[in-house]
């Protein structure tokens, strides 16, 4: 049964904005602050939003009590649309139709590996978009209301129920005609039930026999004897008109002639109503099944159905002719059920009565006059017929319809990207294809003005425009992308290195992205980007982790000098504890990375004399001074950290036991400390931050351990 819609928009726009008024439209800026102003700057935010700063000049502090400083507001570009999906709502949607159109296109791609496809994968293809088209559907879906109340009103005749959206209906049109392969026999009778679900949307400028029913309704609580009021009539014939079987029997069964109290005196009355409502029970239907909750017969074959049609008719006339009409002393029930047997005679003029708009009388049309319509060339002329007796309503979903009865692809390609934005058109042309030679050319066929684009894969691109220009979209932006084969993975690399790598987690995704699409030189470029910003901005830590992934020698040599910078003059306890985590970080490969090598090593150096400071026994003092002599023969060990480090192991270098390094060991150490007398005549040499005493007591230290070795050897 139809429903009576109730509001449920919130007056919000749609993800994609679009206004068919080419005049301009003006914005409002509700900031609040008091003039004059003198400053305004004006900015891009997220999405299609502005975000609009105005400023006040400052004020003297004699005026102390007047405001100043600014406002920031951000306006949403677009016009206000219909209200009906909200912001959260299109997300839902986006995301929600990213799974059933990655699912298509990859089934696409492999039928398109076939050189030849077979009756049988075409009839699979079929299935795949039926398939393809139901999930969308369900996603479109307006359920009904959770609040049904307890007691049955026997005066409601249309149920309460959300509003559906002209989104929906628009997918629903595509699937009738293009989708649904198996019911192309049927489309008559698919296009009535369309009707019925959304013919309250094509109320809005224009009177239809959903809003005349709303309206009856209304005053129908207030009426005792309904059968006295001629709109009560009037509804029936509109609701039967269009097939609302359903509402046309509740209506009959309110006839004041059921009542108790009536039955004895209006029994001629009341078998009439009854017989009427019996028929219309029993009306034949060219279809393979209805609801549960519908009124009718079905028939999958036309003989069948051409038997049961001529039997039902000839039962109506029999009932037209009956002498009972004379004995109904009620002169409106008897106009009233006249004019409903006129309707299921198939009287053009009843007809055309009933009905408000063109597209009712086409339904009407269907029912009563010419069942048996089939294929898109006669309905179009019928269609054509129907809107030469009913004005043609200027309604984005009859402009669709005209377009998908008259077999334009243009047209309903257009009305698609227009009236139902990009999400519609980058989804729908799906179904368009099916079957549909003509269409299949217009969308696939190369263009030389759009850079070898087709206009499938340019709409498919401003959907992912709009999706990567918002922060909770752009993640399903690359699965449009990758399916662009011209410029897609192009426009894919851009979107990626343009977000938000100061964010962890978009950084971590943007990186997972790029592994799917086996982006490797983008993700080495975003990881670079992403270690240079950490490393300028404080995280030294992520920034050579990230740094350390892309293998990047040149900047990681840069880092090691900003860390021994940073170090300062000494490698003392406190600059050491600065970063060590970070030398914890770099691991034990990190030859490779120039500097850095250093900063492992002496890494190991300190570890194992610190050992040796808490009294640990001599097995840690070996290995620290085996760490000693690395460090001294490594070349990358910076020469101005020479003196700091065997300042720091004269512990070592004293060792009271016995020496721990061996002659030539101590020649070593020995001659760094003569190399750096050298350099330190050079102008540039920064001197360690050491006590003045310092070089001395190294040198001393060496030179005993040097008379201890000789004498042990």
């Amino acid at each position: 049964m139809p429903g009576m819609a109730s509001d449920s928009g919130d007056g919000n726009t749609s993800l994609v904005q679009y206004s068919p008024n080419p005049q301009p439209i003006t914005y409002p800026l509700h900031h609040g602050l008091k003039p004059p102003i003198s400053r305004l700057s004006i900015s891009w935010a997220r999405g299609n939003t502005l975000r609009v700063t105005v400023l006040r000049p400052p004020q003297p502090s004699a005026v102390p009590e007047e405001e100043s400083g600014g406002s920031v507001v951000e306006v949403k570009i677009g016009d206000d649309g219909d209200g009906e999906i909200d912001d959260a709502q299109w997300r839902r949607i986006a995301y929600g139709s990213v799974t059933p159109f990655a699912l298509l296109q990859s089934r696409k791609n492999s039928a398109s590996t076939l050189s030849k496809m077979s009756a049988f994968d075409n009839s699979m293809w079929s299935q795949h978009i039926m398939e393809y088209s139901a999930e969308i559907k369900s996603l479109l879906g307006a359920p009904k209301l959770s609040y049904k109340s307890p007691i049955d009103n026997p005066k409601e005749i249309l149920e309460d129920i959300r509003k559906p959206t002209c989104l929906k209906a628009a997918w629903e049109l595509m699937d009738i005609f293009y989708a649904d392969q198996q019911s192309q026999a049927w489309i008559p009778e698919r296009l009535i039930d369309w009707l019925a679900d959304y013919d309250c949307l094509l109320s809005g400028t224009q009177s239809s026999v959903h809003s005349k029913l709303v309206d009856f309704q209304k005053e129908l609580v207030a009426l005792q004897a309904v059968e006295d009021h001629p709109k009560y009539w009037e509804a029936i014939s509109s609701a039967l008109a269009i097939g609302w079987l359903e509402v046309v029997v509740k209506l009959l069964r309110l006839h004041g002639s059921y009542h108790y109290d009536q039955l004895g005196s209006r029994e001629t009355e009341n078998g009439l109503v009854e017989a009427v409502a019996v028929l219309l029970s029993k009306m034949p239907r060219l279809r393979p099944e209805l609801k549960a909750d519908k009124l009718g017969e079905c028939y999958k074959s036309k003989p069948d159905f051409m038997k049961a049609w001529e039997k039902w008719r000839a039962q109506i006339t029999k009932l037209d002719c009956s002498s009972f009409w004379l004995q109904c002393e009620h002169e409106e029930t008897r106009s009233g059920l006249k004019s409903v047997l006129q309707i299921l005679l198939g009287n053009s003029s009843s007809l055309s009565n009933a009905t408000q708009q063109w597209i009712e009388l086409y339904v009407a049309h269907f029912l009563y006059i010419r069942p048996f319509m089939a294929g898109l060339e006669s309905m179009y002329d019928l269609a054509q017929k129907c809107m030469q007796m009913k004005p043609v309503h200027e309604h984005k979903l009859i402009r669709l319809l005209i377009g998908i009865l008259g077999e334009n692809p243009e047209v309903i390609i257009a009305e698609c990207s227009r009236s139902f934005g990009p999400w519609m058109i980058a989804h729908a042309a799906e179904l368009l294809t099916v079957g549909n030679i003509q269409a299949e050319i217009l969308l696939s066929e190369p263009r030389y003005k759009l850079g070898g684009m087709c206009i499938e894969e340019l709409n498919r691109l401003i959907y992912a425009q709009i999706l990567s220009s918002h922060a909770l979209t752009w993640q399903i932006a690359p699965i449009y992308l990758s399916s662009c084969m011209i410029q897609g993975m192009g426009l894919l690399e851009t979107v990626l290195c343009k977000q938000a790598l100061q964010n962890n987690q978009v950084l971590l995704k943007t990186i997972e992205i790029c592994r799917l699409y086996e982006l490797d030189v983008v993700s080495r470029k975003i990881m670079k980007i992403a270690g240079v910003h950490d490393w300028k901005h404080g995280k030294k830590g992520s920034g050579v982790f990230w740094l350390q992934q892309v293998r990047d020698e040149v900047r990681l040599s840069r880092i090691a000098k900003q860390l021994f910078d940073f170090v300062g003059k000494s490698v003392s306890d406190e600059s050491f504890k600065q970063w060590e985590g970070l030398i914890e970080l770099l691991g034990s490969e990190s030859g490779t990375a120039g500097g850095l090598e250093f900063l492992n090593k002496y890494r190991d150096f300190r570890r194992s004399l610190h050992l040796v400071n808490s009294g640990v026994a001599t097995d840690a003092a070996q290995k620290a001074a085996e760490a000693l002599i690395l460090l001294m023969k490594n070349p990358s060990t910076p020469q101005r950290f020479w003196l700091p480090i065997l300042y720091d192991a004269l512990k070592l270098l004293n060792w009271p036991k016995y020496p721990l390094f061996d002659v030539s060991q101590t020649n070593l150490m020995l001659n760094k400390l003569q190399e750096l007398s050298m350099v330190k005549l050079r102008p540039d040499f920064v001197d360690a931050d050491l006590p003045p005493e310092a070089l001395n007591t190294v040198r001393l230290a060496l030179g005993t351990n040097l008379g201890r070795a000789i004498l042990k050897e």
